[in-house]
């Protein structure tokens, strides 16, 4: 979820796989325009009615759904301020920041580089977050408004190698790194868990909560699922490949129908090391090919060099060189990579309970964990997308059924264990006529066991290689799959897909790929006199299940809206008409309202940053066929035309999209709940000021952001990421 180190460019899906059907269904002829050049050629209505799209299948009619709310606020619109802005009538105050005590005595936090203990602290790059309320007796409550506890993400920190703004002149970047400096910034990673309390309408974090903990990259964590004491498991750590340490680059969340926290790992592979040679010291095995499919080539440096810490354990677990002599792995980390990459289930109102991996859901760059709408008798349906250029959507869907009984039970684990344990991993494959199908990774698949490709063992290898299980299957390879969230009033999914450059009309062989329906757009944008192409601003894809609901294996599919500025050509670029109150950019973060029905939309943006400041808008998204079908054509470099057909939902109004929220300089926003009542909402600012250089970090003069230190929070004046919490002044809902 980072912009200027971008981890999510990892780009390594190599796989030949098409991007839809055999052949993408896409007409090549004589005529057209040039790439940049792109016009729209036809429209059909889908509104209340079946489509039947060229080249066959259909897109089944909209189901009709109410408007909860009406947005009743005035748009806010766009900055380069160094201040997160909100509506007239809100207030926003700085809630929990980097640094801030919630255990074991910390010291107050000085916020100038000398400060340590972090593994006591709030960690840093707070990200996706979810509510758990309290009673007033402290037991976890369904209907709490004004106290609770706030489950976060902590995905990463500022800069490729020193983390500089935790150091006091900055840190080491180069290698070995010292001791002291890993230890902090392994520290900064991971959850934190706090609690929250209202009193005389102000929100405050309570310091020394006993609800309060953190897990780090150095926690005990328990693998469960089809993994569970596979040899792919086993490490030096725990030799029966039963537990790992620690989770990592946190970014999504999702929240159990039964009470718990999900959270997903995403860009962890750059964590790791391997030597230049470690191909050959593994027999060029299989285990080669997934980590190569995994982003971990031989010789690729780490981000921060956590490996040169020392020589105990605690660093020598980042070299993921095969150096030991066993046939298993037992004896090294070579296998280490292989704990990382799952949804984490926490009981956030139980630190005894150790937290799991649930791995039958897969393992590749996790975002957020979406469920369906739980209906009793019937399995549950979970939505994931993995995070990185070309890579792949998919579902888990559980064997157990829901039982109402589950919503609050004794063990929220043990119903973990219950429903996340065993089910069907689904991949999805989009098709140009608007439909698509999930198809089943699984071992007894035919065309995964007799994958040329790379040979999988059993079910366990096909979870902790679901990337190349997908590309065995031929899913479509999408622009940057981010969070996903589901409609409670219909439960269509919506997943941001925030952008790639790797889009390109002329493109050849396996990372470049030519537009396809579900990702359609391939011009340039202009950053100032930088050219910026593919898609770089991103778009939201939204799903709707067919007759059998979360267990449904076909779909049908549109584009609920294009990232686009405003002036952009409305037949090229700004294909859902965005107006300036309206546009944005790649977007990332997505959260359903539980209270109003509003859907939240967050950017992580590098494309528009010279115009405006990340931000969060809110939207009344309407349903699957509520707009049309468009078709965009191509001319490419040898004069033959390409013709892209896409769907694309009803063009958002000034009452149904708007701009809620513009955030502090060089951040992105992200992570958001809210307490029952819809009246209190919580939201992440994430990485402010990140833009600053190194060798600037001593000159507060030089930084590119003070916030949260120039909004009154806190001492000293480097940027720290922080959760913020927004009221409306008249006490209503937020976003009505």
């Amino acid at each position: 979820m980072k912009k200027l180190n971008d981890f999510n460019n990892e780009n390594s899906n190599t796989s030949d796989n098409p991007t839809f059907d055999s052949v993408l269904n896409v007409r090549l002829s004589r005529r057209g325009l040039l790439m940049g050049s792109v016009a729209s050629v036809g429209t059909a209505v889908l509104g209340g009615v079946a489509l039947t799209a060229c080249g066959g299948g259909s897109v089944v009619a909209a189901t009709p759904v109410a408007t909860a709310v009406a947005l009743g606020f005035g748009a806010v619109a766009k900055s380069l301020a160094d201040q997160v802005t909100v509506p007239a009538g809100y207030t926003m105050s700085v809630l929990y920041a980097l640094g801030d005590p919630i255990l074991g005595g910390a010291s107050a936090f000085k916020n100038d580089g000398s400060d340590s203990d972090f593994e006591n602290r709030a960690g840093d790059h707070h990200d996706g977050m979810e509510w758990y309320g309290l009673s007033t007796t402290g037991t976890p409550s369904l209907t709490s408004t004004d106290r609770g506890l706030l489950a976060i993400n902590h995905e990463a920190t500022t800069d490729e190698r020193s983390s500089f703004f935790i150091h006091t002149t900055g840190g080491t970047a180069t290698l070995p790194r010292p001791a002291a400096e890993v230890d902090k910034e392994v520290a900064i990673h991971g959850i934190s868990v706090v609690e929250v309390k209202k009193s005389t309408d102000k929100w405050a974090y309570v310091k020394d909560s006993a609800f309060n903990f953190r897990l780090t990259p150095l926690t005990d964590i328990e693998m469960a699922g089809p993994v569970r004491g596979n040899t792919l498991m086993a490490t030096k750590y725990s030799t029966n490949g039963t537990r790992t340490r620690g989770t990592l680059n946190n970014c999504g969340t999702g929240k159990t129908p039964w009470g718990s926290f999900l959270t997903g790992e995403e860009n962890w592979a750059g964590y790791f090391f391997r030597s230049a040679t470690d191909n050959a010291a593994r027999g060029n095995d299989k285990s080669v090919t997934s980590l190569n499919r995994y982003g971990r080539s031989q010789g690729a440096a780490s981000r921060h060099g956590w490996e040169t810490g020392g020589s105990v354990d605690k660093y020598v677990r980042w070299n993921n060189s095969k150096l030991g002599t066993s046939t298993d792995g037992s004896d090294d980390y070579r296998n280490e990579l292989n704990g990382m990459g799952y949804i984490v289930e926490i009981d956030a109102y139980d630190k005894t309970r150790t937290a799991k991996k649930r791995s039958a859901m897969g393992r590749f760059a996790h975002e957020s964990a979406a469920f369906s709408v739980p209906a009793a008798g019937k399995p549950l349906g979970i939505y994931m997308g993995d995070d990185a250029r070309n890579e792949y959507i998919y579902k888990f869907v559980t064997t157990a059924n829901w039982d109402a009984a589950d919503a609050s039970p004794a063990n929220r684990m043990a119903a973990g264990d219950k429903y996340l344990d065993s089910g069907k991993l689904y991949v999805a494959k989009f098709n140009s006529d608007g439909t698509g199908q999930w198809i089943e990774l699984s071992i007894s698949n035919p065309t995964i066991a007799a994958y040329a490709g790379y040979a999988f063992a059993d079910q366990a290898d096909v979870c902790v290689n679901s990337r190349l299980a997908a590309d065995a299957v031929g899913a479509t390879k999408m622009d940057r799959p981010e969070w996903c969230a589901v409609n409670p009033a219909n439960g269509e999914i919506y997943y941001t897909l925030t952008n790639n450059s790797n889009r390109n009309v002329n493109a050849t062989g396996s990372s470049q790929l030519v537009p396809d329906s579900a990702n359609p757009r391939a011009y340039t944008d202009m950053k100032g006199a930088s050219a910026q192409n593919g898609n770089p601003n991103g778009h939201i894809l939204r799903v709707k299940e067919g007759a059998a609901g979360a267990a449904a294996t076909t779909l049908t599919w549109d584009v609920y809206a294009f990232g686009a500025q405003s002036d952009a050509d409305t037949g090229k670029v700004n294909l859902s008409n965005l107006t300036s109150d309206q546009d944005f950019s790649s977007p990332d973060g997505l959260v359903f309202s539980p209270s109003t029905g509003i859907m939240w939309i967050q950017t992580d943006d590098g494309a528009y940053t010279d115009v405006t400041n990340c931000m969060m808008l809110a939207a009344m998204p309407g349903q699957v066929g509520d707009g049309g079908k468009k078709t965009l054509s191509y001319t490419k470099t040898d004069g033959s035309t390409l013709a892209v057909d896409t769907y694309i939902g009803k063009a958002p109004t000034a009452t149904t999209l708007k701009r809620f929220l513009v955030g502090a300089a060089a951040c992105e926003i992200t992570g958001l709940c809210e307490t029952p009542d819809g009246k209190a909402m919580f939201i992440n600012i994430q990485h402010p000021g990140e833009t600053t250089k190194m060798t600037d970090v001593t000159d507060p003069t030089k930084y590119t952001s003070q916030w949260p230190s120039n909004a009154g929070y806190g001492l000293g004046k480097r940027p720290r990421s922080a959760t913020i919490v927004i009221t409306k002044n008249d006490g209503g809902k937020i976003g009505t």
